[in-house]
């Protein structure tokens, strides 16, 4: 007879510097809170993420037997399910991550499958696997970050209100970018979208093939104007205290960086708790600060270009980009009700399901009311669940485990479910399941 597919996982806390320090961090809490681990949290060390899945670079463990979840899934593939585990190799296709944000994370794209594959096969140091990194971001607390291009008419503004970016990309450049959008920045005839396309992807690599000379002088020009005039910075429509307030921050951080002008062409966006953004392959991006729930194709591949002190690789992330532009709305995820929990007819719903436009995952967050409870019906494929907060009790079968903040559990295939609120209780469960 086969074990109840119900696993406690033994997850690590990975320590970047962008991390938040100590107990201030989520991904540090949460690694403590499985005390079978040994793990103790050091007041003064930064603590980012943490690693939920079979990834190589930080496997998730059985806090029991001390196996890895790689190698349990590969011993009994029905954890996977047959079909998931034939198309992705005997491994789980996803990465579960909490991120805990202190300071900017780098400005960054993820290649799509194929520029996977080119990248690791050319630079396996920078380039870990050669897998796409799709990947969906959830706030638990406030975040903010930057995420696609803005409207066409937004970095317009900027170009005609910011003299040190005009200065930055050129005079020249900057009137032909002005003059190549003119009145037609949100047409959506095909030929003229990527004409604007062109002429983004020109003023992007002006941007980030500036001189580390010139970057340098005119950051410091731009901060000053940030702290001299804040309420009329960047113009009155796009500007304001605010942003002068932001680029103040990241300065802070990265003093004299070339992000700082990136902030003038992406968009600059706010989570509050259970919103959600996707980002796909290709798409630039850069996290600020905040908690937040991570799903991804499971890839640890990052093209970068500034807020960073790592590999900075401009040429391929210049080349890779697809150039879409849009107002941060149409970035922003909208959950609907999980049809499959045992609440889901109720007039509050208390699990509500993101589900982005790929293969290998999608996620369902819970909310239940101390004494309350909800039962799942079966995925056909894995899943593994976090409960950010409070406590309560998970329970397959016969098979019932303590369920508290920080806790983390791996549901096999095909699994009936049942979460169960001792407290005020949050978990999000990611899963992939086939397309039937």
């Amino acid at each position: 007879m086969l074990p109840i597919p119900l696993i406690q996982l033994q997850c690590s806390a990975n320590s970047y510097d962008w991390g938040k320090i100590g107990n201030d961090s989520a991904a540090a809490r949460f690694a403590a809170a499985t005390t079978q681990s040994g793990f103790k949290i050091e007041e003064s060390r930064p603590y980012a993420e943490l690693w939920m899945g079979t990834h190589p670079s930080n496997p998730s463990k059985d806090v029991n037997t001390g196996l890895t979840l790689l190698e349990l899934v590969n011993g009994n593939t029905t954890l996977l399910s047959h079909g998931i585990a034939e198309k992705y190799e005997g491994k789980l296709p996803f990465l579960f991550k909490i991120l805990s944000i202190q300071k900017a994370l780098s400005i960054q794209a993820h290649p799509d499958k194929k520029l996977a594959e080119r990248l690791h096969s050319e630079d396996p140091k920078n380039y870990p696997d050669d897998n796409h990194k799709p990947e969906m971001t959830i706030a638990v607390t406030p975040f903010d970050g930057f995420c696609g291009f803005r409207p066409l008419s937004e970095i317009v503004s900027f170009l005609k209100s910011i003299p040190q970016l005009r200065a930055l990309v050129g005079e020249s450049k900057a009137d032909l970018f002005i003059a190549a959008v003119g009145d037609k920045a949100d047409a959506n005839d095909e030929a003229i979208i990527a004409t604007n396309k062109k002429a983004l992807k020109d003023l992007f690599e002006a941007v980030m093939t500036a001189e580390d000379a010139h970057i340098k002088k005119l950051a410091g020009e731009l901060v000053e104007s940030a702290t001299q005039t804040p309420e009329s910075f960047g113009g009155k429509e796009y500007g304001g205290k605010e942003f002068a307030d932001l680029i103040i921050r990241l300065d802070g951080q990265f003093p004299g960086d070339i992000g700082l002008f990136c902030s003038f062409l992406l968009n600059y966006v706010k989570l509050q708790p259970g919103e959600a953004m996707f980002l796909q392959a290709n798409d630039p991006h850069a996290y600020l600060s905040g908690d937040i729930v991570e799903c991804m194709a499971a890839s640890d591949n990052v093209v970068r270009a500034g807020f960073t002190p790592k590999y900075k690789d401009v040429k391929n992330l210049v080349s890779m980009l697809t150039y879409s532009y849009a107002p941060i709305s149409e970035q922003k995820m909208r959950p609907v009700p999980y049809p499959r929990g045992s609440n889901s007819k109720s007039d509050v719903p208390t699990s509500i399901l993101y589900d982005p436009p790929i293969d290998e995952f999608a996620v369902v967050k819970t909310e239940l009311k101390s004494g309350n409870s909800e039962k799942f019906e079966p995925i056909e494929g894995p899943s593994i669940i976090i409960a950010t907060s409070g406590k309560g009790k998970i329970s397959v079968g016969p098979k019932t485990e303590v369920l508290h903040s920080g806790h983390v559990y791996f549901v096999g295939a095909t699994a009936t479910l049942r979460l169960e609120a001792e407290e005020d209780l949050v978990a999000f469960r990611a899963f992939c399941e086939l397309a039937k």
